[in-house]
């Protein structure tokens, strides 16, 4: 399984190192890794441990099943997951996105919710705009989805910059 979504930082770092908005979300998108028909595991998952399953209702929170194609990834990305390894569990390793490649891909997805999350991650120091802004540039998706990334990428850039550090680019000169 691979996390995918916003609680895929927890591989890297305790929740209490994290800023708020990194872990505010009670689902955790999970992808099937090696399944033939990614989309119909990830609907059992839903089914038996989705929204509003008991659960979601026990433990407060839920997994959301998610298919392959849900993120938009830069190529290179499943040479940069990271491995969890659960103390006194079997021999499985479970997978979450490196966290550049995760903004990246909160980027791509253009909500708000999204944009406060790679935000605190950039402002933080847990992230580098100037992967992120890679990693968005490298995605094989249309030009003007990734040009608003990179446009909206560029007001945590000049934060990055205020603070010292060195941020690129300094300008942005739509193609």
């Amino acid at each position: 399984m691979i996390i995918i979504g916003s609680q895929a930082a927890l591989a890297s770092w305790d929740e209490d190192e994290l800023p708020a908005a990194a872990t505010m979300s009670t689902e955790i998108d999970i992808c099937p890794m090696h399944d033939d028909d990614a989309e119909t595991l990830a609907d059992k998952l839903d089914g038996a441990i989705g929204e509003l399953s008991r659960f979601h209702q026990t433990h407060g929170f839920y997994i959301q099943g998610v298919g392959r194609e849900t993120a938009l990834l830069a190529p290179g990305w499943t040479d940069r997951l990271v491995a969890v390894k659960v103390a006194g569990a079997d021999s499985s390793t479970g997978w979450c996105l490196e966290i550049h490649d995760l903004c990246a891909a909160k980027l791509l997805a253009n909500r708000a919710k999204d944009h406060a999350y790679v935000a605190a991650m950039i402002q933080e120091s847990f992230v580098d705009p100037n992967v992120v802004w890679d990693r968005v540039a490298g995605t094989d998706t249309d030009a003007r989805r990734i040009e608003a990334a990179q446009r909206w990428l560029l007001g945590p850039c000049r934060v990055w910059s205020a603070t010292g550090r060195t941020a690129r680019p300094p300008t942005y000169e739509p193609a």
